[in-house]
């Protein structure tokens, strides 16, 4: 399912000892065809939490570094946990994992082999609704993979469609499903495969199968090993070119997934297989196992993904689709130096890294690198989810550009219209004169998603050209994951049309120009459109109705507001386009 988990060596647990030695599982289940020497140099433990509050809203002070974290090879052994007889200053994150692993497996250590079955355990209910005739319709092989829950093993098929033909069958033992959470991931698993299709570099998904001791699942056979070996089996990175190539089918599968409503939550080197031992065969998205549905404007809370890919908001307790961004981050810094840019010895250390530490770009290969490359990464790790690209701004970038590459659209653009729709005269003509300053950089992205909404002839578009857009790229996925709701939010398109300059205003994120090096350019520049076509006299009362704050934040608006004729300032103008932040929007309790 995607997690890894530490058994502690019975040995070695004793008051006088400070370190456990750990075993590390592979971290799918099985469908990662990790070769027994594969599995120990990844080491690169998973998590998962579920409690609804958060211990630790925010434990860890702004800014800084932490001390002694720095990158290290992505090659090396298995990372120990270490378990202290006193607390880390400030708490640390890995004990309310640990406690939500016992959670959602019922227990972290093997259950008893004699004594009465848990009360729990008999009331669960292991029928999935899956079809019972597997055995009748594939021949099973070798195993390829193990992993916690089960393991993935060769097969090929008797009858039908798949004759003859081999595939993977991952098996999911329903002993280990000791608890509600556990059997809902199966079943989660299962309902996103069947409902996402249709993309080359995600893995193709067959059929499901039940019996009274396992689930089997049928996909695609990938016989060409992980990304994660073939990193290896190049000293540890890629060549720019090379990575490139790597870093552009990741992003093209995930901005599928973000279009039809699905979140990965688990995206590192060993959830990517390629098809064949080629040097240039194309690469799969795997493991589903820890995916979700999310709906437009939600947020989750649960603590979900592989220590070392995990992003800063996601230990916050309050996430969305911009975790996998990244994640992919990562990934891209591994490709591009060979290093891991958060690094520690505990999965404590990691977590505060991921918090506070900021990436090392001085240190060799990074002088050598193209600005573009640096400039790429460093968009992807943006500690402030809101700041960083999508995945498909992301193949817009100067690193990635390529002007006869089709781009996906992004559901981003929606999100965005719909806030533009919604959005007073004031906020609307504030962002239309930031959307006069964009440079040429910004408008092969917007230029694209518009031409995929297919304007008409006077260059005009409507609620329908939204629509339709959509309903070309859905899948079954978009219905479990409402994304089509967002089409109701827009309403107010359906009375007006809306020209490229407009959308140019409705679709750009002003947090995401703010992480640009130039964005002190850019606001002043877009400052000065505002002063001539939409700047107005303001009360500190009114403002604080377009911001809908109450009478306690009139001191601080008080200083948006010139003294000398009462219109917002250039600090003003730029505080008014961020609006109110609200950290948690429709967080779901899992």
């Amino acid at each position: 399912m995607g997690q890894c988990y530490g058994k502690a060596n019975p040995a070695t647990e004793n008051e006088n000892t400070t370190t456990t030695t750990t075993t590390i599982a592979d971290s799918g289940d099985g469908d990662g065809y990790l070769p027994p020497s594969s599995a120990a140099v990844s080491a690169f433990p998973s998590v998962k939490n579920t409690p609804a509050r958060s211990p630790w809203p925010s434990p860890y002070p702004q800014g800084g570094g932490v001390g002694g974290v720095t990158p290290s090879p992505a090659r090396g052994t298995a990372t120990p946990r270490r378990f202290f007889r006193r607390p880390f200053p400030p708490p640390s994150p890995a004990k309310h994992i640990r406690a939500s692993l016992a959670k959602r497996l019922g227990h972290l250590n093997p259950p008893p082999k004699e004594g009465p079955i848990p009360e729990e355990e008999q009331v669960l209910d292991k029928s999935f609704g899956y079809s019972k005739n597997f055995g009748a319709k594939y021949e099973l092989g070798k195993e390829v993979g193990k992993g916690h829950f089960g393991h993935t093993c060769y097969a090929k098929g008797k009858k039908g469609d798949l004759k003859d033909q081999p595939v993977a069958v991952k098996i999911i033992s329903k002993a280990k499903m000791t608890t509600a959470i556990a059997i809902e991931d199966v079943r989660r698993e299962v309902k996103i495969l069947k409902a996402l299709s249709g993309h080359e570099h995600l893995i193709k998904f067959h059929d499901a199968f039940e019996d009274s001791n396992n689930v089997y699942i049928v996909m695609e056979l990938c016989e060409g090993g992980e990304l994660l070996d073939r990193i290896l089996s190049r000293g540890g990175k890629y060549t720019e070119e090379d990575a490139k190539v790597i870093v552009l089918q990741i992003l093209s599968v995930v901005a599928f997934c973000h279009l039809q409503g699905v979140v990965h939550r688990d995206l590192k080197p060993e959830n990517f297989l390629f098809t064949s031992k080629s040097e240039d065969a194309d690469m799969k998205l795997i493991d589903f196992g820890l995916s979700d549905f999310i709906r437009p404007d939600e947020r989750l809370n649960d603590i979900v993904g592989s220590a070392y890919y995990v992003a800063p908001e996601v230990l916050h307790r309050s996430y969305s689709m911009e975790a996998d961004i990244w994640s992919i981050g990562v990934i891209t810094y591994i490709l591009l130096c060979g290093s891991r840019p958060f690094w520690a010895r505990t999965e404590s250390g990691i977590f505060r890294a991921v918090l506070r530490a900021d990436p090392n770009f001085d240190d060799l290969p990074w002088p050598c690198a193209s600005a573009e490359a640096k400039d790429f990464v460093k968009r992807l790790l943006n500690k402030d989810y809101r700041k960083r690209m999508t995945a498909v701004q992301a193949l817009t970038h100067p690193w990635l550009r390529d002007d006869s590459r089709a781009i996906p659209l992004d559901i981003l653009v929606y999100k965005l219209v719909k806030a533009y729709l919604h959005a007073t005269p004031f906020k609307r003509a504030a962002v239309k004169a930031l959307s006069k300053a964009l440079t040429e950089d910004e408008l092969p992205y917007l230029r694209a998603q518009f031409r995929l909404l297919e304007p008409n002839r006077e260059g005009h578009i409507s609620l329908d050209n939204f629509k339709m857009a959509l309903a070309r790229h859905a899948t079954d996925a978009m219905g479990e994951s409402r994304v089509l709701d967002i089409i109701h939010a827009m309403e107010p398109l359906a009375y007006r049309k809306m020209d490229f300059e407009e959308f140019c205003a409705a679709a750009i994120s002003t947090y995401q120009l703010e992480a640009l090096d130039r964005w002190e350019d850019i606001a002043s520049t877009a400052f000065e459109h505002f002063e001539r076509e939409g700047n107005r006299l303001i009360s500190v009362e009114e403002l604080a109705r377009e911001l809908n704050l109450g009478p306690s934040a009139f001191s601080i608006l008080r200083d948006w507001i010139r003294n000398t004729d009462g219109k917002l300032s250039l600090l003003g103008y730029t505080k008014f386009l961020h609006g109110v932040t609200i950290r948690s929007s429709n967080p779901r309790q899992r």
